[in-house]
């Protein structure tokens, strides 16, 4: 395990933000980890996994970056109906997600092509279109940083929300995902494709009976239509999460906009899709000189090229004031800020 220092971060996050980090680790193993935390010489530390899900707004890291790299994926057990499937935190989700789908292992078809790692996906609660991690999250094993001891933290434990979780509040900082154990169907797999234009892609396909595969194939369609590639145009993905919001709320929003786009949750609930609100405040495309919104979405903030991080939040903040004046709706980033 070699520390580093002065290695540029621009290939280690999608919104290719060129900030430097002062000392920087590669992660290879469980004992690399317990090591690089018990370098008193270094007392900040940082964690970086596939740099999918944060926006860097500083120059320079002054911290020792600990770079996830734990690879490998293992069957725990298996049965007829389903299988118990470990994987290491530094796997990309992804090229995960694929290969389960090669085995016919069905559950993650529906979060195809969302970017970043395995090991964060517990963090954020990751979903796209009608499923979330939780639906098929079993436990995962995280080491604590003060400790390095390793603690087994079940579906009950992780205090799953929506894009949400307790390594996002009562944990943040103190632990470090290294494993995640799911449960995916062999058979009678669970078919979801009523969200969003799924049904509509696979019939464009000409496709009326899909399998697993073909779910995951009309996601990747729709997701390559609406969301730039991070290696041509940086990015995070939907910068923003859609707003969920009270039915006193919504009753007041739908009337004065009943063309506007929304899914109820509960009785008392409603989701609005933020991409819609910011498009109606005629973000979509616009560009303030590397920092922009995208063309096709505008859920999607993206590096022209040279923004900074800063350029980038200061734009994420322009759009959440205008969603707010414009519609009283209060927009918040779906990404970890790095200050």
């Amino acid at each position: 395990m070699e520390v580093k220092k002065d290695i540029s971060l621009k290939p280690y996050n999608t919104f290719g933000i060129d900030a430097k980090a002062r000392f920087f680790v590669e992660i290879n193993s469980l004992e690399d980890l317990k090591e690089a935390l018990q370098l008193n010489d270094y007392p900040n530390k940082f964690v970086l996994s596939g740099g999918s899900n944060m926006l860097i707004t500083t120059n320079n890291v002054d911290a020792l970056v600990l770079h996830i790299n734990l690879k490998g994926k293992e069957v725990l057990e298996e049965s007829d109906d389903n299988v118990l499937l470990k994987v290491m935190a530094g796997e990309n989700w992804h090229q995960m997600v694929l290969w389960t789908l090669d085995q016919n292992y069905g559950g993650l078809e529906n979060m195809s092509l969302i970017p970043g790692n395995t090991g964060t996906a517990p963090i954020q609660n990751i979903g796209a279109y009608g499923v979330e991690l939780k639906d098929n999250f079993v436990s995962c094993e995280a080491m604590h940083i003060e400790t390095q001891t390793l603690k087994t933290f079940s579906k009950e434990d992780c205090q799953f929300g929506y894009r949400d979780s307790f390594f996002k509040n009562e944990g943040k900082g103190k632990y470090i995902i290294t494993s995640v154990i799911i449960q995916l169907s062999k058979k009678n797999h669970k078919k979801n494709t009523s969200y969003g234009a799924i049904d509509a892609e696979l019939e464009k396909m000409g496709i009326l009976d899909p399998t697993i595969k073909d779910i995951s194939n009309a996601v990747i369609a729709i997701r390559q239509s609406k969301l730039p590639d991070p290696a041509v145009l940086g990015n995070s993905g939907s910068f923003f999460k859609n707003p969920i919001i009270s039915l006193e709320d919504y009753t007041r929003f739908i009337t004065l906009h009943p063309e506007a786009p929304s899914y109820k949750i509960t009785d008392e609930s409603y989701k609005i899709p933020a991409g819609w609100l910011i498009e109606q405040c005629g973000f979509k495309g616009k560009r303030f000189g590397d920092a922009g919104i995208h063309k096709n979405q505008a859920l999607v903030l993206v590096n022209h090229g040279n923004a900074t991080g800063e350029e980038m939040l200061n734009l994420a903040y322009r759009i959440i004031e205008e969603v707010d004046k414009k519609f009283g709706i209060n927009i918040s980033p779906e990404v970890n800020i790095i200050k």
